[in-house]
């Protein structure tokens, strides 16, 4: 399945996967859907069983020296990034999810969304056969410290961290600014990545519970004030990790 629009100026992100049928809800619900319809992305998903060579579209085998599961063979996946790569002359930055990669944040993400072009390669089984790694030197990425049946998942995860952070995709220009992970320049904190504040919507009060006050008095200077202390605040009580470099 390719999900394309008018593809110039878009994020081209080819997907090989042996469940190519995982992403079809995915990538055309919601933002990844509206940047396609925008001319702001393209999604193309490439089945590894394609490029088998045998009757019965063989894509794994056991591991020498014995062991549980079963390891992707390297002809297969080579083949099939060859061939896809083949497919546009814009040069594809080649990504493997593996629960072995560097963990994905926020800078991660950033940094890939000014790439013209991103492969995903989602592996399965025990993994990859380490020779096909070392010949595609992908970027290797985890999503965390746990383990997934496969990479599939954590691909659509990338995507959708990737793709609201492309220009036009969202509807506010400063929404992608005002989330969690995003750098600050707040006094003190500059350069920081901190968590998003509270936020509150209608009713003013629900089950007894009011919306503070700063937020219904118009104060855009003390209503930016109260966001900014209580990003620092959450943060230092949730995830004071993101402060440790931080001066004493």
């Amino acid at each position: 399945m390719d999900v394309t629009h008018d593809m110039a100026g878009s994020l081209r992100i080819d997907i090989l996967t042996l469940f190519p049928e995982m992403f079809a809800g995915v990538l055309q619900s919601s933002i990844l859907d509206r940047a396609v319809q925008s001319d702001l992305a393209e999604y193309h998903l490439h089945n590894i069983r394609d490029w088998s060579t045998d009757k019965h579209r063989t894509v794994d085998d056991r591991p020498f020296g014995g062991g549980p599961g079963m390891v992707m063979m390297c002809q297969p996946l080579f083949d099939c990034v060859q061939a896809v790569e083949r497919q546009d002359e814009r040069p594809a930055r080649r990504i493997l999810l593996t629960p072995q990669g560097k963990p994905l944040d926020q800078s991660q993400v950033e940094t890939l969304a000014q790439d013209d072009r991103l492969l995903l390669i989602a592996g399965r089984y025990e993994g990859v056969d380490e020779r096909v790694i070392e010949t595609l030197a992908p970027l290797e990425i985890s999503l965390g410290d746990f383990v997934l049946s496969g990479g599939e998942l954590p691909a659509m995860m990338l995507i959708d961290a990737v793709i609201r952070l492309r220009p036009g995709v969202l509807g506010h220009a400063d929404s992608a600014d005002e989330d969690s992970f995003s750098q600050r320049d707040f006094p003190g904190y500059e350069g920081k990545r901190l968590l998003d504040c509270p936020h509150y919507t209608r009713p003013r009060i629900w089950k007894d519970q009011a919306v503070p006050e700063v937020l219904l008095s118009g104060d855009h200077e003390a209503v930016a004030q109260w966001r900014m202390n209580k990003m620092i605040e959450r943060t230092k009580q949730r995830r004071p990790d993101l402060l440790k470099d931080r001066d004493p």
